[in-house]
């Protein structure tokens, strides 16, 4: 008999952690990317984010640009893809760890971005001494890009901003 109780108690515990995992997971919002139907490294993105738990949502589309244009994202600030996720925009690579900062921490801004296409960023990965260091920038209306979370070369632990 104890033998049986220990398998339900453990039972228990893993449905539990099951549905907090689940339920952790199911409470990020839905991230919709548009992006063109040739690029293989925005390929790359979806499968990053859809990996670190975001379900996504692709459309294939063949200019980006007035889209970006919409969601207030400056020219400047420009990459291959854009996305809307939480009422914020995304443009170009950026790590799905500092998109859920952004959900989390809630700023009022457009959103966030990846200028351009580092090497190593994620979709953009390269072996690490190829790799570049870049910046993930919070974009403001009205107000220059500020730096939101630092990437070191080659390194992937990355430095929030305060």
């Amino acid at each position: 008999m104890q033998h049986h109780s220990r398998i339900a108690i453990l039972a228990l515990v893993a449905a539990f952690l099951a549905d907090g995992v689940l339920a952790q997971t199911s409470k990020l919002p839905l991230v919709e990317v548009y992006k063109s139907p040739y690029c293989g490294c925005c390929g790359a993105w979806v499968a990053h984010m859809q990996k670190a738990g975001f379900t996504v949502k692709v459309h294939e589309v063949t200019e980006v640009s007035a889209l970006r244009e919409r969601l207030g994202i400056p020219a400047a600030h420009a990459s291959c893809h854009s996305a809307k996720v939480g009422g914020y925009a995304l443009e170009g690579h950026v790590p799905a760890d500092d998109v859920k900062r952004l959900l989390r921490e809630k700023p009022q801004a457009i959103g966030l971005a990846v200028p351009a296409m580092p090497l190593g960023a994620p979709g953009m990965e390269v072996p690490p001494a190829q790799a570049e260091s870049y910046a993930t920038l919070l974009l403001r209306r009205n107000a220059p890009a500020q730096i939101y979370v630092r990437h070191p070369a080659g390194n992937p632990s990355a430095t929030p901003e305060p």
